[in-house]
């Protein structure tokens, strides 16, 4: 990610949870105390991210938000929570915001239950999931997506050849106005690690694609709006996904 940051002109936080917090060091996405903005984990992360930002002088239409499995859950938690800060996100191997809201429901979620559907919130989404994840089901790869997107929302699926032989299903979110607002990489044959990620890494797959330069490539191309609404659907000022007949949920 250093690498692709450097390459793409991005500043780079990385906030880590402390033993103390959770025995595993992972963020407590599945806990009600930590899904709200105005406390716990999300407020201060978002605090974090907003100071950073002011400091180094980040435009602040142009935050983003990524992570890794936990890391992947609280990335969409806070998407979910914060679309006036947070322009777009990444989830590799997560889950959607919500998926659980405490230990016995989160761990539901990982093995692959499925979600309540709610309103989709139109914020663009990039997903990398492992087809063959044993640790978090491939199955919340989707729900991610349709948390964001409703679920009757692709407009195409397109068919690629990874690197070095790693096959992966691209399938992309298309918006009324033809622009590709979220994009489902689905990695065939890959297990519970970043794509792309180097060797010597802790939960990184090195056979690709580079989940890193592509989440990079996908923030780019989005800033965020002037304003944003927060609960439910936002405006088609706000998200051009929903300007004209808005996907509908079955």
């Amino acid at each position: 990610m250093n690498a692709a940051a450097e390459r793409h002109g991005f500043v780079v936080l990385y906030p880590a949870q402390s033993a103390r917090h959770n025995a595993q060091q992972c963020w407590n996405w599945f806990d009600a105390a930590h899904q709200s903005r105005t406390r716990g984990e999300p407020a201060r992360l978002t605090s974090l991210t907003s100071e950073v930002a002011r400091d180094l002088h980040v435009d602040p239409d142009r935050i983003y938000v990524a992570g890794l499995s936990a890391g992947g859950a609280m990335a969409a938690l806070l998407g979910d929570l914060f679309p006036d800060i947070y322009s777009a996100v990444g989830v590799h191997s997560g889950l959607a915001a919500l998926a659980g809201t405490d230990l016995s429901s989160g761990l539901a979620a990982m093995r692959g239950s499925e979600r309540a559907e709610t309103a989709p919130t139109g914020m663009p989404t990039i997903v990398f999931h492992g087809d063959m994840d044993i640790i978090v089901n491939p199955i919340n790869g989707r729900q991610v997506m349709e948390a964001s997107f409703g679920s009757n929302s692709i407009k195409e699926t397109r068919q690629h050849v990874g690197y070095e032989g790693r096959g992966f299903t691209r399938r992309e979110y298309v918006g009324a106005d033809e622009i590709v607002y979220g994009e489902h990489w689905i990695l065939h044959e890959g297990g519970h690690a970043w794509s792309g990620g180097r060797k010597a890494g802790s939960y990184a797959d090195p056979l690709g694609p580079d989940a890193s330069e592509q989440m990079l490539r996908f923030f780019k191309q989005r800033r965020r709006p002037a304003t944003a609404l927060h609960g439910g659907v936002m405006l088609s000022e706000i998200s051009p996904y929903f300007q004209g007949a808005a996907p509908t949920i079955s």
